[in-house]
């Protein structure tokens, strides 16, 4: 059974340096770690992706595209990680056993009024991961 956290705060609440830190902690200890990003907004990390949303949609092309602005963009990439969530269960499969950190958007918005990042933490659940 995979083990995990669900990596939550605020836009700018340190997420991403918080993953950057626990990777580097934890590979110095010896346990494997891999961090995916669920943050279409986080075009810069200082950590390795094992698995980054902006592979399935990126958010400039779906604003201009869709003539959407980024909270909308926001909404609609989440939407496509939600109706394809086979993409990152294949990607999860390929981690194994690794302790896993999902590095999350932080726009409470994405939390309080929409559904699809709470049915995707059901549907890691499902897969038998154990993300707190």
């Amino acid at each position: 059974m995979p083990f995990g956290q669900l990596v939550l705060g605020s836009p700018g609440a340190g997420k991403s340096t918080y993953c950057d830190g626990m990777h580097q902690f934890l590979g110095a200890i010896g346990r494997a770690c891999s961090v995916v990003n669920l943050d279409p907004a986080n075009d810069h990390t200082n950590y390795p992706c094992a698995i980054d949303i902006r592979d399935l949609v990126k958010l400039e092309e779906a604003m201009a595209d869709d003539k959407l602005g980024p909270n909308g963009a926001m909404l609609y990439a989440l939407e496509e990680l939600e109706n394809n969530f086979e993409w990152l269960e294949e990607g999860l499969k390929e981690l194994g056993e690794d302790y896993v950190l999902f590095d999350c958007p932080g726009q409470v918005e994405l939390y309080t009024h929409h559904p699809s990042l709470r049915k995707i933490f059901f549907k890691i659940q499902k897969l038998g991961y154990r993300a707190r």
